[in-house]
């Protein structure tokens, strides 16, 4: 392998790769529903992150809640270095990501933070310049209409199933989850992909013909 550390490897994962060729590596290793919900996007094209997940779920509320806001605060609290905060569940209702969240994951070393649904204060959480993935913005406080239910979790987002420890992936293309179990293997793959596809588009820029590219390298 290539690293040593978890921050070698997700330094590793920004620089040479790209969600694309991991969906790919996926795919050939039979792993066909990784990538969540294509409307969850980076609120800047030039965001990626590679880390942790560390899963949240999310339910819906109705009222004032004798403990608002569930155990978002203990979620928030037990973020260590080099984690995603990933949270899905509920029916989006309202923001589950603003400007305060951010500086407290930040803070703790977390490395971004990946929601199904909106978030909310955009230009404060934007100057803070760590990524954040979501399906937009959108006002709507959550005190009254969610709670974090539980953390460190199974968690089902869209057709893919996330458990804490596997790697998430994202960048411009979107977001991808790597099974722990498989991860290194899969990188592994990844990286010879990535430099096997710089190499084919130069012969193909050179004057080689993409069926000939093909069949000499196999990667298209």
């Amino acid at each position: 392998m290539q690293w040593n550390s978890d921050r070698e490897l997700f330094a590793l994962m920004k620089e040479k790769l790209y969600t694309p060729v991991v969906g790919d590596i996926l795919d050939a290793m039979g792993y066909y529903h990784q990538f969540l919900p294509q409307a969850i996007r980076p609120l800047r094209d030039d965001m990626k992150l590679a880390g942790r997940a560390m899963t949240v779920l999310m339910i819906d509320v109705f009222g004032v809640q004798k403990k608002p806001f569930g155990l978002l605060t203990e979620a928030l609290d037990q973020l260590e270095e080099g984690e995603v905060y990933l949270a899905s569940g509920g029916g989006r209702r309202c923001a589950y990501w603003g400007e305060l969240l951010t500086a407290a994951s930040r803070t703790r070393g977390a490395v971004g933070a990946v929601v199904d649904g909106w978030h909310r204060d955009t230009p404060q959480v934007l100057e803070q310049n760590w990524p954040v993935f979501s399906m937009g913005c959108y006002a709507q406080d959550s005190s009254v209409r969610t709670q974090v239910a539980d953390y460190r979790c199974r968690l089902e987002v869209g057709n893919v199933t996330v458990l804490p420890g596997d790697i998430v992936f994202g960048d411009v293309d979107g977001v991808l989850i790597i099974p722990s179990k498989v991860a290194d293997e899969a990188v592994e793959k990844a990286l010879e992909k990535a430099a096997g596809e710089k190499t084919v588009r130069k012969a193909i820029e050179a004057g080689m013909s993409t069926t000939k590219a093909f069949e000499t390298y196999g990667i298209l």
